[in-house]
């Protein structure tokens, strides 16, 4: 499916796929990948929802995929308006969010400064946990230790771990690239090195399911902090899943998510 396109009020260009339902009545989903991802990563989980009766709407992030690269700002709150700008041009409010890494964290921001537009909140490896001054820093080291260009998809994706992140590259006449820009992509976690988000995850109040990797990378004390501060939410662990629980078990997960949704 071709991306369609539109453009948020500072003039930044984002790419979305909506996936039309097979069946009618039922609640839509909005699916927001990480950082350096894009939105072909949920593709998987797109048709396992389609299947269970969904909507499901996939966007690429700003300075992320066919969205524009170098877009004026990379705040957090920038990211929100995307999203924001996305549920009112396709009206998809109350909307479910679904989002992993970067993306659950403008997810979380979303439901919590607009909780008229979210039906619940699905949360991929991301919570409020911060600051973390060594991020931007960590970020830096592992892009630049992507050796670009790939000569083959299939040499990113042994490096990558996975053939959706390959499938994300754009191909040039000496090889693969990255279809994102390194310094944007710092930029884009700048705010998490000095901010937590603990406040905004406490004023949210639709229901919320927060997904762990067994083997993912939420701080150790992160996900009890965060049902203390909310007991109301629904928590999940997914077995031999890394950070990129989408990726290692889709089946799992879209269990999970329907599961969540049909209670």
């Amino acid at each position: 499916m071709t991306p369609e396109t539109l453009t948020t009020p500072d003039g930044t260009r984002i790419a979305y796929r909506d996936h039309a339902p097979p069946l009618p009545g039922h609640r839509p989903v909005l699916l927001l990948h990480g950082l350096a991802g894009h939105m072909g990563e949920w593709d998987d989980l797109v048709g396992r929802l389609l299947a269970a009766g969904h909507r499901v709407v996939t966007y690429d992030a700003r300075g992320h995929g066919a969205s524009s690269r170098r877009p004026p700002t990379t705040t957090r709150a920038a990211h929100v308006e995307d999203a924001v700008t996305l549920i009112h041009a396709l009206a998809l409010a109350p909307v479910t969010l679904v989002g992993q890494s970067l993306g659950g964290h403008t997810a979380m921001l979303l439901a919590s400064d607009r909780p008229e537009l979210v039906d619940s909140l699905i949360l991929v490896e991301a919570g409020p946990a911060g600051p973390s001054p060594g991020l931007p820093a960590r970020m830096a080291d592992w892009l630049d230790s992507w050796p670009t260009p790939f000569e083959s998809q299939e040499e990113a994706t042994a490096f990558l771990g996975h053939e959706a992140w390959a499938l994300g590259l754009e191909k040039r006449e000496d090889g693969w690239y990255p279809r994102t820009d390194r310094d944007t992509m710092i930029d884009s976690v700048a705010e998490l090195a000095t901010n937590a988000y603990w406040t905004q995850w406490s004023r949210i109040r639709c229901p919320t399911l927060l997904i762990q990797g067994e083997n993912g990378t939420m701080r150790p004390d992160e996900p009890t902090a965060m049902l203390a501060a909310r007991p109301a939410t629904s928590h999940t662990v997914v077995r031999d899943a890394s950070h990129d629980v989408h990726l290692d078990q889709p089946e799992e997960l879209c269990e999970a998510i329907v599961n969540f949704l049909e209670e």
